[in-house]
């Protein structure tokens, strides 16, 4: 079906019912199949610091948080998890911390190396705003990807929501990775207090005008320590809006990684992964946090797994995955943009 993929496209996905969202969600599960194959590549996600210096007005690590244990994985501990992932079909592993010096740029780099060396993992980083030079030196260790949400599109709620930051900032960041040859990964929340549909929108508009090679979005959910724990998602009463947002944004970003983010199974318990795979996502990112961190990592309340070990949380995810007939993604998965360029 052919499609003008303006503002007015997304706003008619975004507020579809009955048969139209039906064929929204067929539509979109048709198209990934199409363009990414019924493969689900698994990418296992180590949070080896939860130390951060900015204040995100949702985020349960935020700096003003006193209720956090801080910590640090140590680099063995970290090489010591990595070199299970593969038997446990995860081709990546993402290195996600808060926005902090938990490393220096020099001792990153070289676990950076370690995993290229001693595994056939691809190396995705999530660890905020940093420097071109950062981005490259890290890139020249063996970096693969790295992933910096922008969270949402509005320059005046954005900032509401990072006192540390501007979205001119963390865009100017997503630039520099791909003049560098850096997959890129951003997205966004959705349902943050003060977005309205026009905003929800207009993030779906700005992911397919970034051309990023993945994008990872999920709802908004307040954490009781944090500024807006009293605030309600936009979208509460109307939860099938991530969903559809899902959908849409599958369908403006045909050739885009988009995973199955943990968010939706904070909402929608036992099932909000499984139903985001058959709506348009083609990733699956467990926890593969060594068990006793898990707990101290918690940007959301409710954030299924922490319990688990990563061997449980493995055979979960191999389960679900062939339980809904798709199969498990072998390879680094790299970016289907890039190859076609």
């Amino acid at each position: 079906m052919t499609h003008s993929f303006d503002k007015e496209f997304a706003l008619r996905g975004l507020s579809a019912t009955g048969q139209e969202l039906s064929d929204l969600y067929r539509e979109a599960d048709s198209l990934r199949r199409q363009t990414m194959s019924d493969a689900v590549y698994i990418r296992g996600i180590i949070e080896f610091s939860n130390v951060c210096h900015n204040d995100c007005l949702y985020c349960g690590i935020r700096a003003g948080n006193r209720n956090v244990t801080r910590y640090v994985i140590p680099a063995e501990e970290i090489m010591a998890t990595v070199r299970q992932m593969p038997g446990m079909g995860q081709t990546t592993v993402v290195l996600q911390s808060g926005e902090s010096q938990a490393y220096s740029d020099q001792e990153f780099g070289q676990l950076i190396e370690r995993i290229k060396t001693e595994t056939s993992l691809a190396v995705t980083v999530s660890a905020g705003n940093r420097p071109r030079d950062v981005y490259r030196y890290w890139k020249e260790c063996g970096m693969d990807r790295y992933l910096i949400r922008f969270e949402t599109s509005d320059p005046k709620l954005f900032h509401y929501l990072h006192p540390d930051c501007l979205l001119s900032e963390r865009l100017n960041c997503l630039h520099v990775l791909r003049e560098l040859g850096v997959q890129a990964g951003s997205g966004f929340m959705i349902g943050v207090p003060g977005e309205t549909l026009d905003i929800l929108a207009d993030n779906i508009l700005l992911c397919r005008e970034l051309e990023l090679d993945m994008i990872g979005i999920g709802p908004f959910i307040p954490h009781p320590d944090t500024p807006l724990a009293e605030e309600k998602n936009a979208y509460a009463s109307d939860s099938e809006m991530f969903f559809k947002a899902l959908a849409v944004l599958r369908l403006f970003n045909p050739d885009a990684h988009i995973p199955a983010t943990t968010a939706f199974d904070a909402v929608f318990p036992g099932k909000g992964r499984n139903l985001a795979l058959q709506r348009g996502a083609n990733v699956f990112m467990p926890n593969s946090t060594p068990a006793q961190y898990r707990e101290h990592y918690q940007l959301y309340p409710g954030k299924p797994c922490i319990a688990e070990t990563s061997d449980q949380c493995a055979h979960c995810v191999l389960a679900r995955i062939r339980a809904i007939d798709r199969t498990i993604g072998t390879g680094p998965g790299h970016s289907i943009r890039q190859k076609s360029k």
